[in-house]
Parts: structure tokens; C-alpha cells; sequence
């Protein structure tokens, strides 16, 4: 019997090589059969043992592989890296990072002035490649502003053509998109706009905003924090800059401060605060733009008298020629040298009041002269009785010393115009519900 089965076997075997395409339809003749069987039993059909049973023999033409294969395309696969230029970036050392080994493109770019420019003056900008398995150039695009300031943005396009490498430029509008993010406190505002990766545009644009209720320099605790939604612009999809902050929110010692920015028709636009006040205000909270603070106004020991005595003020530490900005609108009283404050600058505001700028650098202004909030007026320096660079400043009314950010939290502010509160309410209800989905995320993108 184990032989008739070898000698079966072997028959079947010699079969299958002399019509191989014969029994390939047979076996997918009885598989498809026994598919049939099974979504006959599946629907409820008659009994397949009482049906006629007949052969059906076909032969099938199988695709020619080399068709399909060539369909694929597979000699031409097409691969896209990105990275950022950097300060010591050469052709060769830039191609290859993007994975790139292309003499032809490295002497492109580096004898075209136009790619030159675009790729090699400036680190940071993203460059896109798109190369062939042979790791050899075939496109490369990357995008800039020139300016901060700018709307339109420029996309240098280098490809490679039958006669060689070409490059263009292009100028394209930047596209706004929507970000939230929030953060907390833990040493200072802009370590946690990092945290939150947050620009630092918007961590000054913060700053700004609630410069008449905030001391950012010496106001700041741990646990404040933060929501805000601003703008990002874009070019092909890419961050280039930064907008501006359309609304935020700021929860500093427990009490909140909220701002959106809304255009009144034919009028400058301001931040305002939710019910409608504006958040400028006859003073700023502090003289300088950002920086850090030294000592508050408090008792101190005076560094230079060797003796403890009421420091009257607030001293700003900052690097000589830091730029110093009168607090409101005012006329220069006195610019000039004096005593211990060295250079010094005093401005007369309304209602008997007067700010003091001490130690300065160098006097931007002349008495006499009229100056607006936000003005420059001076430097930081380390004239007079000063130990090291930093601005001494002082808010006096009726000749008495008081502390600044209370002054500037209690002058006045302007509110939104009658004509122009049901479109503000609608905005800023709208605001509300942003800022609060901003308190759920560290950074979201809507569009």
C-alpha cells in the first residue's frame, strides 16, 4: 500500500508540471465551490447533496508582474527631510544633514548669490529637501520676513531642471492662525511661557497689557498664572512670527486681570478689560520694559550710606544704556545732575504729581519739554551714589513718596464707548470661552 501511495504521489507531482495552469483552475474551481456551499448553508438554501454536481474547468491568465511592478514606480521614490540652517552652516555640511551627498547642489548653492543669501546669512531658518534614492537634490525650499513688522513673507525655490539647478524667489501673504496657552509661575514669566512654549513676544505682549496693574518686574509669586490667546503667522504652514495677543488673562496674588483687544469703527484699537474698561491708564506700573528688580519699596540697607534708612523708591537693575521710559504724560521739571541721583530726570504730571528717574546713563530729554507715556527718556546708568547699574525711581505727590504700582492701579481709565458695548459684549463673551479652553492646554493650535 505505501508504495501505491509513492507511486500516486509521483503521478500527481508529473501532473502538475505538464498542466499547471489546468490544476490552478480546478483547486479555484473548488474553492470558489466551497465558498458557494458556504453562503448557501449561511443564507438557508437547499441541501448541496440534492443539487447536480458538474465540473467547470478554466484557465486563468495571471497579470504579467513586470506591469505592476513598473506601476509602482519604485525606481523613483521621492524623499523630503527638514532642518534649520545654523551659524557655521557650509553647502556640504547643510545637504548633508538633510541626508544629501550631491557635489552638483553643494556648487549651486554655494556660487548663487540668491540661495547664498537665503540659506547661509541667517541660523534658524527651516529648509525643506526633497531628494531622490539616490540622495541626490531634486528640490529645496525654505522661508523668511525680513522684518518683524512684515505681512508678506518670501520662499526661496531651488530645483533641479534638465539644464541644471535654478533658483526663484517667491513673495507670498503670511496666513493668521488662532493659539491658546496658559502656564504658571515658578521663577519668572518667561520661564514659564518656555515651559508652555510660548513666544517670548507674547510673554512682553503680557507684560504690556497689564503694565498699569502689574509689576512684572517685583510683582510676580509663585503660583500666578496665566491663560491667552494670540495670533500666529504663518507661511506654508510654518510659525515665522508672532501676532498680536487678542485676549489674556492673568491671576496674580489671587486676584484676576483679564484683557481683550477690540477695534472701536474709526477708532485706534486698545486692550480693554472685560466690562469694558480700558486697561490704559494715566500711569504705568513700572519705568522700565521688563527687567529685573533689585529692591522694592521697602527698608533696605542703603549700599553706599552704610545705614538703614526708608528707601523711598524702587531700583530696577539692569545693563548700562537699558532704556528708561517715563510712567505717563508730563512736562520735564528738572534733566540734569543732582546730589546722590547723579543724572536724573523729574517729570510733573497732573494733580501734583512727579516721577523721578535717577543714576541714569546718559538724559534723552531737555527741561521744560512735554513727554507721553511710554517716551524714552533716558538710560540706565550707575551715576551718583550708585554701587552698580540700575534706575532709581520715585512717585511723589505733593512732595510725600508713595508706591508706584498702587498709584498707577488707582488713575484712571477710559471705557468702551456706548455705541459700541453690544459689540463688545458679543466679543467678549466669545473671549471668556477661549480663555477658558486656553486654561486646559499649554498649546493648542485652532484654525
Amino acid at each position: 500500500m505505501k508504495q501505491g501511495l509513492i507511486t500516486a504521489g509521483l503521478a500527481i507531482a508529473e501532473l502538475i508540471q505538464t498542466h499547471p495552469k489546468r490544476i490552478t483552475a480546478v483547486l479555484a474551481a473548488l474553492l470558489l465551490g466551497g465558498g458557494g456551499g458556504a453562503f448557501a448553508v449561511a443564507s438557508l438554501a437547499p441541501d448541496a447533496a440534492q443539487l447536480p454536481v458538474s465540473e467547470v474547468l478554466e484557465a486563468v491568465q495571471p497579470l504579467p508582474l513586470q506591469a505592476q511592478i513598473d506601476a509602482l514606480d519604485l525606481h523613483s521614490l521621492r524623499l523630503f527631510r527638514s532642518d534649520a540652517t545654523r551659524s557655521a552652516d557650509t553647502p556640504e555640511g547643510l545637504l548633508k544633514r538633510l541626508g544629501l551627498v550631491d557635489a552638483a547642489a553643494a556648487a549651486f548653492l554655494r556660487g548663487n548669490p540668491v540661495a547664498r543669501q537665503a540659506l547661509f546669512s541667517r541660523a534658524g531658518r527651516s529648509v525643506t529637501a526633497e531628494a531622490s534614492d539616490q540622495q541626490e537634490l531634486l528640490s529645496l525650499t525654505t522661508r523668511w520676513i525680513d522684518s518683524e513688522s512684515d505681512t508678506d513673507f518670501k520662499r526661496l525655490v531651488i530645483e533641479k531642471t534638465p539644464q541644471g539647478f535654478a533658483a526663484r524667489v517667491e513673495t507670498a501673504p503670511l496666513t493668521a492662525s488662532m493659539r491658546l496657552g496658559s502656564g504658571t509661575i515658578q521663577s519668572s514669566l518667561f520661564a514659564a511661557t518656555d515651559d508652555a512654549r510660548i513666544p517670548d513676544a507674547v510673554a512682553t505682549q503680557i507684560a504690556e497689557i497689564f503694565a498699569g496693574n502689574i509689576d512684572f518686574h517685583r510683582g510676580l509669586r509663585k503660583g500666578d498664572r496665566f491663560s491667552v490667546v494670540y495670533e500666529s503667522l504663518e507661511a506654508d504652514g510654518e510659525p515665522l512670527r508672532t501676532g498680536r495677543v487678542l485676549s489674556a488673562e492673568f491671576v496674580n496674588t489671587d486676584k484676576t486681570y483679564e484683557a481683550m483687544w477690540f477695534q472701536e469703527p474709526g477708532q485706534k484699537g486698545a486692550y480693554y478689560a472685560m466690562n469694558g474698561e480700558s486697561l490704559r491708564r494715566a500711569y504705568l506700573a513700572s519705568p522700565m520694559e521688563f527687567s529685573r528688580v533689585t529692591s522694592g519699596f521697602k527698608m533696605r540697607f542703603h549700599p553706599v550710606l552704610q545705614k538703614w534708612r526708608q528707601h523711598n523708591g524702587v531700583d530696577y537693575a539692569a545693563p548700562t544704556g537699558t532704556p528708561v521710559r517715563s510712567v505717563g504724560e508730563g512736562v520735564v521739571s528738572f534733566a540734569g545732575v543732582q546730589n546722590g541721583f547723579g543724572n536724573v530726570v523729574m517729570i510733573k504730571h497732573r494733580n501734583q504729581h512727579e516721577t523721578v528717574y535717577a543714576h541714569l546713563s546718559r538724559i534723552g530729554v531737555r527741561k521744560g519739554q512735554s513727554v507721553g507715556q511710554g517716551d524714552t527718556i533716558g538710560a540706565v546708568g550707575s551715576t551718583g551714589w550708585a554701587t552698580g547699574p540700575h534706575l532709581h525711581f520715585e512717585f511723589r505727590v505733593g512732595g510725600d513718596q508713595r508706591d508706584p504700582l498702587a498709584m498707577a492701579r488707582q488713575s484712571e481709565s477710559v471705557a468702551v464707548s456706548a455705541a459700541a458695548k453690544a459689540a463688545f459684549a458679543q466679543r467678549a463673551a466669545a473671549m471668556r470661552m477661549q480663555l477658558a479652553a486656553a486654561g486646559q492646554v499649554q498649546q493648542t493650535r485652532v484654525q
